[in-house]
């Protein structure tokens, strides 16, 4: 059994691992007394511990993190859950999590996690490193896909300037093909226009003799 197995469902007390899924809910096992049921997707809501974070007047903090904290010093938390004194579990929650919400975190809230760390300690469920190694693997990945556009950036700025110059030479060249075949033509027609001229004057001075 993990942490990570482990779910609350909505209108029940206390912690249960996730057995398996079917279409219309879940077959769960109670922490508590072992007890195995059904629990209807139609009546209860089934959320993983995973999932949960609390709100902080900052970033949301992960469960699994304030377990944590709670864990340091965890003296407190049997006494706490022994009685319903609202004003000594927010006291004491606040050392674990100075920047909690107050206004969006209960006292309701605080005792029922309080209730789940017990649960977890109770079952050997308050070992967190495979969260550790999975933030740790996708701050890597995150990293290495950072680093990778970081290179196809540098590659795409470093041919952008070879694309320009290749493009110059180009139309140089072109343009410079293009001079010799325009003046081959200025001159195939200058000496076209050349030779009609002779011929113009020959019909002329024909054109003459004939009157005379």
């Amino acid at each position: 059994m993990e942490y990570r197995q482990i779910v609350a469902v909505t209108g029940l007390s206390g912690l249960y691992q996730l057995m398996s899924t079917k279409n219309d809910g879940a077959i769960v096992r109670s922490l508590a007394d072992k007890s195995v049921k059904f629990v209807s997707a139609r009546i209860h809501h089934i959320t993983p511990l995973e999932s949960i974070e609390i709100y902080t007047t900052g970033d949301n903090v992960r469960l699994h993190e304030v377990l944590e904290k709670i864990k340091e010093n965890d003296g407190p938390v049997a006494e706490l859950n022994s009685k319903k004194d609202d004003k000594a579990a927010k006291a004491y929650f606040k050392t674990v999590l100075p920047e909690f919400d107050e206004t969006r975190v209960y006292s309701s809230d605080i005792r029922k996690l309080l209730k789940w760390y017990d649960i977890l300690k109770a079952n050997d469920l308050l070992n967190f490193d495979y969260l550790k190694e999975t933030a740790g693997e996708a701050a890597n990945a995150t990293e290495e896909a950072t680093a990778t556009e970081a290179k196809e950036e540098a590659a795409e700025a470093e041919a952008k300037p070879k694309k320009k110059a290749a493009a110059k030479k180009a139309a140089a060249t072109a343009e410079g093909e293009e001079k010799p075949v325009k003046k081959a033509a200025a001159k195939k027609k200058a000496a076209a226009e050349g030779e009609e001229k002779p011929a113009k004057k020959t019909a002329a001075k024909k054109k003459k003799e004939e009157e005379a």
